[in-house]
């Protein structure tokens, strides 16, 4: 399967689409994470997202439309280029169509050092990560997370929120690469059918992985 820009840094992005607390001098940015993740039911969003080399070098784009809703389910629907990310909350499957190949992999095993793990309520943002408030530029309020494990694939997840709306979300890896996720027309508690967070491989497709 061809390698989706910043794939995994997307699965980790899913938990941090949330509607967010108006800034305030004296609030603590982790408490306030947690506060709007708990009024989150559903989203649904376009996106772009570029791959930024440690040269500052765009390396690869791509483009689509995303859905969330708890508990534990997304789906990243890329049209460029044409993959398919999908998870039920037990199993997360990445489809190639025009490889004709399917990899399945179990949420448990996949997710478990990234903030999706904050969907399903098991932690809370503090536990996993060091949350600070990384102030205002290019007209956006930031928020920084390192997580406190040394197990992950990045080393910061910056957000940035136009009021209470997220539109940025940024990772850096430990090649120094970055990962650019940019959404546009955010629908937050959207209605998002239960058929989206499914997936039946299509005849002729080969499996990698346990669907069970």
């Amino acid at each position: 399967m061809r390698r989706l820009p910043g794939a995994f840094a997307a699965f980790a992005a899913l938990a941090l689409l949330l509607p967010f607390a108006a800034r305030a001098a004296d609030a603590d940015p982790a408490e306030r994470l947690e506060r709007a993740l708990a009024s989150l039911d559903s989203v649904r969003a376009e996106f772009t997202q570029d791959l930024v080399a440690a040269d500052g070098a765009t390396t690869q784009h791509a483009a689509g439309t995303l859905y969330l809703r708890k508990p534990g389910r997304f789906r990243w629907d890329y049209t460029t280029p044409r993959q398919l990310i999908v998870c039920d909350g037990e199993k997360l499957w990445l489809y190639d169509p025009d490889l004709e190949q399917a990899t399945v992999r179990r949420v448990r095993d996949t997710l478990s050092q990234t903030p999706a793990m904050l969907l399903s309520g098991q932690a809370r943002v503090r536990d996993g990560f060091t949350v600070r408030d990384a102030g205002r530029a290019v007209g956006l309020d930031w928020i920084a997370l390192t997580p406190k494990s040394g197990d992950t694939d990045f080393r910061e997840i910056r957000l940035g929120f136009v009021g209470d709306t997220l539109r940025r979300l940024e990772f850096s890896d430990k090649l120094n690469q970055r990962t650019l996720i940019e959404l546009k027309k955010l629908e937050r508690n959207a209605k998002v059918p239960d058929a989206l967070f499914t997936f039946t491989p299509p005849a002729g497709v080969d499996v990698i992985g346990a669907a069970r």
